[in-house]
């Protein structure tokens, strides 16, 4: 008589079930998720196996090599074919997964899939994980020891992710040298959540603070009033207008989202009013609503000359 098995796999177990012909369960087992363990209790059966599916996965692949290699009627598995077969479980779990793709197997009901060779794994699925800056180019050095090939491509491009990060930090440099020696950029930056890039973006683009009538029609400048359509007996007002410079509503929304999310000194009385707002309406309105303030508090601090410091906390 034929047997089917069916494997389930998880990070550190795998659940077995194996059926015969009728479909009846005739053993199941829960080994280490390694091809050692699969191929060793694949051994001691005793059975002669006609199919044994696995479902296609991160581990999968390398249990799936093995288990060919050492002669194993391994199947792998299309995954969404597997998750809508078992879209009818009323209750899932490890080990029905296991006694489902068994059945599959038995009834020919899947789709197989092809499984990559080890050496296009290895190029496609080189996975880093958790690091720093500082220590990127060690993990990847680390990842690819011993794999020649690797090597050199990791190599290469680690060289030029060095000099893109030399001539980043070039730039940031000159870019902090250049807002520190321009008065108008030193004065935004008095206020909280406004560093070099902010200040140098907007006061770039204010230009002459006298060009505008009134500090208030700033955010309506840079397209950060609701836009509105009135015709007849309709009257609505949708989402921001966009219009203006983008750069300057990107820095501008950049520096209330720090001004919310972040504790600064000084900006207590700004991350009050954007907190109540954000309660009512919103956390994305209530950082548009601050972007726009920002633009109203830092075009008056340019018109005025006076500092952050200096405006009233009603500002």
């Amino acid at each position: 008589m034929n047997h089917y098995a069916g494997i389930d796999v998880s990070l550190e177990y795998a659940n077995i079930c194996v059926r015969d012909g009728n479909g009846e369960i005739v053993r199941e087992g829960k080994v280490l998720s390694e091809p050692a363990a699969l191929i060793g209790w694949f051994g001691g059966l005793g059975l002669s196996l006609t199919r044994i599916g696995l479902e296609a996965g991160p581990l999968s692949q390398w249990l799936y090599a093995a288990m060919q290699q050492a002669g194993l009627a391994v199947e792998l598995l299309e995954t969404r074919h597997v998750r809508n077969a078992f879209k009818i479980m009323p209750v899932k779990t490890d080990r029905k997964d296991a006694r489902g793709i068994a059945e599959l197997m038995r009834m020919g009901w899947f789709r197989p899939v092809h499984c990559k060779s080890m050496e296009a794994q290895e190029t496609r699925a080189l996975k880093v994980g958790k690091t720093t800056p500082v220590r990127f180019e060690a993990r990847i050095r680390e990842l690819v020891e011993g794999h020649p090939s690797l090597v050199e491509i990791a190599h290469a491009l680690l060289v030029v992710r060095g000099g893109l990060r030399r001539e980043f930090n070039g730039f940031e440099r000159r870019l902090r040298a250049l807002a520190r020696c321009d008065t108008r950029a030193r004065l935004l930056m008095s206020t909280p959540g406004v560093g070099a890039i902010v200040a140098l973006t907007f006061a770039s683009a204010i230009d002459d603070p006298a060009r505008f009538k009134s500090s208030k029609i700033v955010g309506a400048h840079f397209g950060l009033t609701p836009s509105k359509y009135q015709s007849g007996e309709t009257d609505r007002s949708g989402r921001i207008s966009k219009i203006g410079d983008s750069s300057v509503r990107t820095v501008l929304y950049e520096a209330a989202h720090v001004i919310l999310s972040k504790p600064l000194k000084g900006a207590t009385a700004l991350k009050s009013w954007g907190m109540r707002l954000a309660k009512r309406a919103g956390t994305s309105k209530a950082k548009v609503a601050l972007a726009r303030k920002l633009a109203v508090i830092l075009h008056r601090m340019l018109a005025d000359g006076t500092p952050f410091a200096a405006q009233p906390a009603r500002a």
